[in-house]
């Protein structure tokens, strides 16, 4: 991984490290450099600011925001950037089966857009950050090209497994 830092992953609290860790795991994978930290909206908004604002100027060209509850972490990021932001709805603590967060970064008005990834699917975020580094870094979409093929194949194989136990199951013709 190089030293220039291409994706932040922020999250709301610390607590929401075990969900927001799978991003970190899929970009490092993909050799993509990245700085994780914790950023609270409501806790330190001053920080929340001066991450937004200098967030481009640092190097980063995609966030990837992790908040539960009320989630306002990835909009407010979204409103001080212009920089794509991809929010990461988590299930907290104090959540409603996670429709809050979802919600919250989700429902955001028209002129601040938030990706809004699934609830908890901060592996989905990575790989999103990476598809948009990848548009333009062709390094990247060659190790893409490489997992998604991967996705096939193990698809394939547990199709294959299916025939012993099933041989009428589909053949792919």
């Amino acid at each position: 991984m190089s030293n220039h830092l291409l994706v932040g992953i922020i999250m709301g609290s610390d607590s929401d490290l075990p969900v927001m860790q799978a991003a970190a795991d899929f970009l490092k994978s993909m050799e993509i450099s990245f700085e994780l930290t914790v950023v609270s909206a409501h806790r330190t908004p001053e920080r929340m600011v001066t991450y937004a604002q200098t967030a481009r100027s640092r190097g980063l060209k995609v966030i990837i925001a992790g908040a539960g509850g009320a989630a306002h972490l990835p909009g407010m990021v979204a409103s001080l950037t212009t920089l794509p932001v991809i929010g990461v709805p988590i299930k907290s603590s104090n959540s409603i089966d996670g429709w809050d967060s979802i919600l919250s970064i989700l429902q955001m008005p028209n002129g601040v857009p938030v990706a809004t990834v699934a609830l908890n699917a901060a592996k989905n975020a990575g790989i999103l950050a990476a598809q948009i580094i990848g548009a333009f870094d062709g390094t990247i979409a060659s190790k893409l090209n490489d997992y998604k093929k991967s996705l096939q194949d193990d698809v394939l194989k547990k199709a294959d497994g299916l025939k012993t136990s099933w041989p009428n199951e589909y053949d792919g013709k």
